[in-house]
């Protein structure tokens, strides 16, 4: 059986925020995306700072940004969430995955 799941079906968290970010009001989903970048671009220079190992983002996540560059999907039009997710997807997963359980636990209260 093939896989079809997208890069963000892989984490219960991650597909959960997601919706939720869909369905969000826009002007509260741009400010969202917009804190999310500020903080993931902390968390990467945190990585840096303390991290001299190369990180690998994976072959679904790369094929992910060639999709969102594509704006296939809902959030690809959304140009600030694009672009927070592409700055998300560079980082390691686990790092990843804890964002986005950290934006679906906030948003589901």
């Amino acid at each position: 059986m093939l896989n079809n799941r997208r890069w963000y079906d892989s984490n219960e968290h991650t597909e959960k925020a997601l919706e939720l970010l869909k369905d969000m009001d826009e002007n509260k989903r741009r400010a969202l995306a917009k804190d999310l970048t500020t903080f993931v671009k902390q968390v990467k220079e945190m990585r840096d700072d303390n991290d001299e190992n190369d990180v690998s983002i994976g072959i679904d996540r790369v094929f992910g940004l060639y999709k969102i560059s594509n704006s296939r999907r809902w959030y690809d039009k959304v140009s600030i969430l694009s672009y927070a997710l592409k700055t998300m997807s560079t980082l390691p997963k686990e790092d990843f995955y804890n964002i986005m359980e950290g934006v679906h636990s906030t948003l589901a209260k």
